[in-house]
């Protein structure tokens, strides 16, 4: 595989807690973690080479001897300088001078405390092809490819940008295709759109897209846009192997997907954050550091869309995704429920108001607002990090990987990680990077004692830099054909972005739940479903999470018997719901539900969007109760 150096960012960091006396272990909410007791393992191993931990025990110092001032209240909130060690080869292998390089070191003052301060070492560098690079490539911390920053006279729309619409859009024709679906319609007959969206937020970012029409009922059908997480993984992931119109054949070939969403939907996936796929700047500080930027981002590409499209906008409407995209939808989903309820929108002038497709007219002004969403799922997700992380070695431990002493070792770290999650809060602080590093053991933990399995889907291996070989994809969008009949010119596609993915690490850890009670209380539906086999964001945490969301159907919901979810007659699941809220728990399945279950995927969207996720055409009457233990099953 292609060696592709990167920026990287690496926090070696260690914790002063300051506490009213000397104490031989860190406070953690009346417990304490014994950095002493920390096992003798691969997982010390780990956390050693990685020097999560220090050695030594805690600091706890007089005011008087902090090395900052004599009166901390004068020293601002970070203090930081520039260094160089001592006894240094002046040069690096290949040719840097220290002096060249940024190597700084820092104090942080923690807002949340009564004088702790954490010390923050980092180095701004390509990162060598060594055994550091090894490593983050063994924990999947970096994807391989870096992100779409190019020169404003190698876009591929206009040699003048300010000549371009907001939005550019074209048909297509993917080449190698079979010219007919199974039920007979043509591709020519099909809407099959890809596009440019200019971000209004931005110095000089384009999203792309690409926009399928139903297969069977595009006048009337939803309209459901697709995100994958990464954070930084391109949409069209999804689109060749889970849930789009085709599959890539072996020969480069295309072929139709029995199962394609677009069976039921006006499908659309969106490469996003800026940098991922297709998706480029001509400005690096146009790539997004937090949820709000990405939302804000959606919401401007989604009024543009239905502006373009306007048909649509009485379409019902449903966000959709996986993995990380479990922080992208809630947020998402709010900001489209914000805009709804403020009235936000495109305003079209118009001497004349003819509000036939638009919501409502004001002062003889057109008035564009989207529709309002119906409802949003996230399969497999990260949503909620201090609920899911502690699930890891719980899972682990019922699936077979690791034994009952390592899980044991595995839950001693487990406070540490809620600690650190804590002190991130919702905020995206320089902490929350500390705490991705922690908790992160707990994951890497797990990885290192079950030896080279598949984290996407403990019954496989994993093999490749995503355990998965996607290269067919990489190879046909590559193909000049392919890049010709989208209209992307020289632009690199970039299937996971290691830019984009850094960029997001402080928004890691944050808690994307908090969000969704008020989107629930009015009214809008959320289906949270995972597949069993999948480690990363296992089925456990997932339910943990929904369990504990605080909402009027809480007590409700926990209360709720499973129902088996069937198709063709057969169990393919576990169904859980009331009110607004779903979850289920796919059999047979990873991380990549739609990929390995693709049936069950397409049952599971058409039902739940038309409300009858326990019924349809495969109506489930029994009911079961949970017999497992009650940490594992988190009150299922």
């Amino acid at each position: 595989m292609e060696k592709h150096t990167f920026l990287s960012l690496l926090f070696h960091f260690v914790v002063f807690i300051a506490c009213s006396s000397p104490s031989s272990s860190i406070l953690l909410n009346d417990r304490s973690f014994e950095i002493s007791n920390l096992p003798s393992s691969r997982a010390e191993k780990l956390i050693r080479e990685l020097n999560l931990f220090p050695k030594l025990d805690v600091n706890v110092i007089d005011v008087g001897d902090s090395p900052l001032a004599s009166s901390e209240e004068e020293v601002p909130s970070i203090v930081e300088r520039s260094f160089r060690f001592p006894n240094i080869v002046s040069h690096s292998d290949d040719g840097a001078s220290v002096e060249d390089l940024g190597h700084r070191a820092g104090y942080y003052k923690l807002p949340k405390s009564q004088g702790a301060r954490f010390i923050i070492y980092f180095e701004i560098s390509n990162l060598p092809s060594s055994r550091a690079e090894k490593l983050i490539r063994e924990l999947n911390l970096f994807p391989k490819l870096d992100v779409n920053v190019i020169d404003v006279g190698d876009s591929p729309l206009a040699s003048s940008e300010e000549e371009v619409p907001s939005i550019v859009e074209r048909s297509f024709r993917f080449p190698n295709i079979v010219s007919h679906s199974d039920d007979g319609a043509s591709v020519e007959d099909l809407g099959h759109r890809a596009g440019y969206y200019k971000l209004p937020k931005s110095q000089g970012a384009r999203m792309f897209y690409f926009f399928f029409e139903s297969r069977k009922n595009k006048k009337d059908a939803p309209v459901v846009i697709w995100l994958t997480g990464g954070p930084g993984c391109s949409s069209e992931l999804a689109m060749f192997y889970e849930n789009g119109p085709f599959k890539i054949d072996k020969n480069m070939s295309l072929s139709w997907n029995e199962y394609g969403w677009d069976q039921v939907s006006n499908l659309l996936y969106v490469d996003q954050p800026v940098g991922t796929g297709f998706s480029y700047t001509t400005d690096k500080s146009d790539i997004r550091h937090d949820e709000k930027g990405v939302s804000d981002d959606l919401y401007d590409f989604l009024q543009a869309f239905f502006a373009e499209h306007p048909k649509l906008t009485d379409n019902d409407f449903y966000i959709t995704g996986e993995s990380y995209a479990g922080h992208y939808i809630p947020a998402f989903a709010a900001r489209v429920h914000k805009g709804n309820k403020a009235k936000e929108g495109l305003h079209i002038n118009l001497k004349a108001c003819d509000c036939f497709f638009f919501s409502y007219c004001v002062n003889g002004r057109l008035v564009f607002t989207s529709k309002i969403l119906q409802g949003f799922a996230i399969g497999n997700g990260l949503t909620n990090p201090a609920l899911q992380y502690p699930a890891y070695p719980d899972y682990a431990l019922e699936m077979g990987l690791i034994t009952q002493s390592e899980h044991d070792r595995l839950k001693k770290i487990v406070p540490l990680c809620e600690l650190s999650i804590k002190l991130c809060g919702t905020d995206g602080t320089v902490s929350c990077l500390a705490s991705y590093l922690v908790c992160n053991t707990l994951f890497s933990g797990v990885i290192n004692h079950a030896g080279g399995v598949n984290y996407y889907d403990i019954r496989k291996k994993c093999e490749g830099s995503l355990c998965y070989d996607f290269s067919d994809m990489e190879k046909f969008l590559n193909l000049q054909s392919v890049r010709k009949s989208l209209g992307v010119g020289d632009i690199e596609f970039v299937s996971c972005s290691t830019s984009v993915y850094q960029a997001m690490l402080q928004d890691w850890m944050r808690n994307l739940e908090v969000g969704i009670p008020t989107l629930l209380e009015d009214g809008i539906n959320l289906l949270v479903y995972a597949g069993e086999y999948d480690l990363i964001c296992n089925w456990l945490g997932n339910s943990r999470w929904v369990n504990a969301m605080e909402w009027s159907g809480q007590e409700n919901f926990k209360a709720t018997n499973e129902v088996p979810f069937v198709v063709d007659g057969e169990e393919a699941g576990k169904l859980k719901s009331y009110g607004q809220l779903s979850f289920l728990k796919v059999h047979d399945a990873g991380h990549m539900v739609p990929m390995d279950q693709p049936k069950a995927a397409l049952k599971m969207l058409k039902r739940w969007m038309e409300n009858s996720l326990s019924g349809g055409d495969d109506v489930a009457t029994t009911t079961t109760t949970t017999t497992e233990g009650d940490d594992l099953v988190a009150q299922m």
